[in-house]
């Protein structure tokens, strides 16, 4: 056998030894690679289609986006229109002298107008898919994430919905848009509106009727709090009792009803009698009451729902409790009030020690910025932002205002005038859109009814008991005219409707809601638009000069005047009322005044010796060389010999014992006299005999002598 057909018959041997398997190899190979090549390319479909689905929720997400956009624009563009419509009335209503309806009322009726067409002649444009049940948890979370798919969701808390509701939930996108959150008025609207309060208060009159301002608004606001609070607890027990009562309803809930419904308002009232030149005590009686009661019901509120009695009843009386919340009551407000005056001082101090006023427009920047810090500082740490920023303008008037430039003087005015107007036509179109727009109404006839017997009684005892009280005190007495028509000017308004709206989660809240507003537009409109017959009918005088002080004797002051225990009283009524005046202006002029701006003597003249140093560092050059002229030329800022009685019993007795007015007086100012001390000017002030004499500021005006 040859090599070759050796090897060639190896070969055949291996190739039959070879497994079936492997024989079959080239004719399953192809099979293989064809059911490889189907999968990859049914993969790579699936990928492709994948990558499109993703494609498409990118989209659809970005068309949700736009078309939210697209309705926060018209949301707004809406209030925008009301306000613009607002303003346009309102001149026209000016330019024909038309007072039976004020601004306010205007802006309600377009509000509910806008409204009705929102809520009836706009179609639903939004829907919900399922609700989904959480039955294994015990509360409900701000932020919950939701994995739909593998991909992760977020939403945030609503608030709660009845079970008889969930089919009612509102499915219009846009009246969800014009729903806003409560914060908003907090935190945006509200500063404004009290700030404003605060920076154009007449402190020539409101410091004349302080003490009476206080007590209307201290203790009147607390007895009307706590009588409308008992009568609006009789009138839930007959609602129990006659079936109209679907939920629970608390005593606590009824005491916080009627702090929050004891917060007035009388917009419409103040201005018509700013129009029309009401009398100026009046007026200041109002607007005192009005600006100081609003923080006493916001706190007066907070520490009603502060109230905890210990054990398990928690809305039972509990001594300790109630005391825990006066003692809250009075932490929230000292501490709104010193967090408050605080942020006034420092605006001071910087624009004092620095060359701000070089910059108007950064001067009246850092102004506002300050003023506006205030509110969200106190509520930041737990006080209440409605008093800081309150007392934040009031202190800001009175020293800060001094220190700016001409230009940010005009322009702090006018800016804050701006938008407390703005703000306060906004509010109260909101709530006549809120009237169709929101959600959470509960109507109760029987609650409703009960809300406005309450209010009036508990307005009466407020008013008339206090006001008998404080004539007993009083040299100028309130008269039953006054008294009318401060219990005619009970107006709730945009502090009433902020408070109720700020918490609507409870069944009890929400009917408070609904009958807040019901009881604004009642007020506003029925009443705003009495006031000038009222005015008329009650012999109330108009047409006074702001700086004119009251006659002798008419129906709205009667002053005590004779010899015998009267006149012993009102010689005791002027040396204690000098004694007092003494107290606050010579602090004030001596210290305060040098320090925080550039008027008052220098204090090298009134601090101790020892004090050279510190008192060379904080008094202001102007001082010495006596260049800067007194920065008080406006009439808010002018003390009267009226203002020597600022805290004893209102009596406005001038410095020689006087009420009388005196018309011919001149200024000394070719002679500015440089004092040693502001107290040797009060002593010669208070001393002068038959000299009656007035102070503006540092310096010192004397009427001529009537030689005739």
């Amino acid at each position: 056998m040859e090599p070759g057909d050796a090897a060639r018959l190896g070969r055949g041997r291996a190739a039959r030894a070879l497994p079936p398997r492997l024989l079959l190899l080239p004719l399953l190979l192809p099979l293989l690679l064809g059911r490889g090549l189907r999968a990859a390319a049914s993969a790579s479909s699936s990928g492709a289609a994948a990558e499109d689905s993703s494609a498409m929720e990118e989209l659809a997400t970005e068309k949700e986006a736009e078309e939210s956009h697209r309705q926060d624009s018209v949301s707004l563009l809406t209030f925008i229109l009301l306000l613009t419509l607002t303003i346009l009335t309102i001149w026209l209503f000016k330019h024909r002298r038309v007072r039976f309806l004020h601004e306010t009322g205007l802006a309600m009726i377009y509000g509910l107008i806008v409204g009705v067409i929102l809520r009836y002649g706009t179609p639903a444009t939004g829907g919900h898919d399922k609700s989904v049940s959480c039955t294994q948890e015990d509360r409900a979370f701000s932020t919950l994430l939701v994995n739909v798919s593998g991909k992760f969701f977020e939403y945030t808390l609503k608030g709660e919905i009845g079970p008889g509701k969930i089919n009612s939930v509102e499915q219009n996108d846009i009246l969800r848009k014009v729903t806003f959150d409560p914060e908003v008025f907090f935190n945006i609207l509200l500063p404004p509106i009290i700030f404003h309060a605060g920076y154009s208060l007449k402190k020539r009159h409101f410091f004349r009727n302080l003490g009476s301002i206080l007590a209307y608004a201290f203790l009147g606001t607390a007895v009307s709090c706590f009588i409308i609070g008992n009568l609006m607890y009789g009138v839930v027990k007959l609602m129990k009792v006659v079936g109209q009562l679907s939920d629970k309803f608390y005593y606590t809930d009824c005491l916080f009803f009627g702090a929050i419904i004891s917060a007035t308002d009388p917009v419409t009232v103040l201005a018509i009698f700013n129009e029309l030149h009401a009398d100026v005590d009046l007026y200041a009686l109002l607007f005192g009451e009005s600006v100081l009661n609003d923080a006493v019901a916001i706190v007066l509120s907070s520490s009603i729902v502060a109230y905890q009695p210990a054990g398990l009843n928690t809305h039972a009386f509990d001594a300790a409790a109630f005391f825990k919340s006066v003692g809250i009551f009075l932490g929230i407000f000292s501490g709104s009030f010193t967090m408050g005056a605080v942020t006034g001082v420092v605006t001071a101090l910087v624009t004092k020690f620095t060359k701000l006023h070089c910059f108007p427009l950064l001067e009246t920047a850092l102004f506002f910025l300050m003023s506006w810090s205030t509110f969200l500082l106190a509520e930041a740490c737990g006080f209440t932002g409605v008093v800081a920023v309150l007392f934040c303008g009031i202190t800001q008037a009175h020293y800060t205002y001094n220190n700016l430039s001409v230009e940010s003087r005009s322009r702090t005015k006018q800016l804050f005038e701006v938008l407390h107007f703005l703000a306060e036509n906004f509010i109260f179109s909101y709530m006549g859109l809120a009237l169709f727009t929101f959600q959470k109404h509960v109507f109760s006839p029987v609650f409703i009814i009960g809300a406005f017997v309450a209010i009036f009684l508990g307005r009466a005892a407020h008013i008339y008991p206090l006001s008998f009280f404080l004539n007993l005190g009083r040299r100028h007495k309130i008269g039953w005219n006054f008294q009318h028509m401060m219990m005619f000017s009970g107006l709730r308004g945009a502090m009433a409707f902020a408070l109720a709206i700020r918490d609507t989660a409870s069944y009890a809240r929400q009917m408070m809601f609904t009958t807040t507003l019901l009881i604004v537009f009642f007020t506003v409109w029925i009443i705003g638009g009495g006031t000038t017959p009222m005015l008329s009918w009650l012999n109330i005088r108009v047409g006074v000069d702001p700086d004119q002080d009251p006659p002798p004797n008419n129906d709205s002051f009667q002053v005590l005047q004779g010899d015998g225990p009267d006149t012993a009283r009102g010689n005791r009524t002027k040396q204690e009322s000098a004694w007092l005046f003494r107290l606050w202006y010579s602090f004030d002029h001596n210290y305060l005044k040098p320090i925080l701006t550039h008027t008052g003597p220098p204090l090298t003249t009134t601090l101790p010796a020892w004090c050279g140093l510190l008192a060379r560092c904080l008094t202001s050059p102007q001082v010495y060389d006596n260049q800067e002229p007194l920065r008080e030329e406006d009439s808010d800022f002018i003390l009267t010999e009226g203002d020597l009685t600022l805290t004893y019993g209102d009596s406005t007795v001038t410095a020689n014992g006087s009420s009388g007015s005196h018309t011919a007086s001149t200024s000394l100012e070719g002679s500015r006299r440089t004092k040693s001390s502001s107290e040797e000017v009060l002593d010669r002030a208070l001393g002068m005999g038959d000299q009656p004499v007035s102070s503006r500021g540092t310096r010192l005006v004397f009427p001529l002598e009537d030689n005739a």
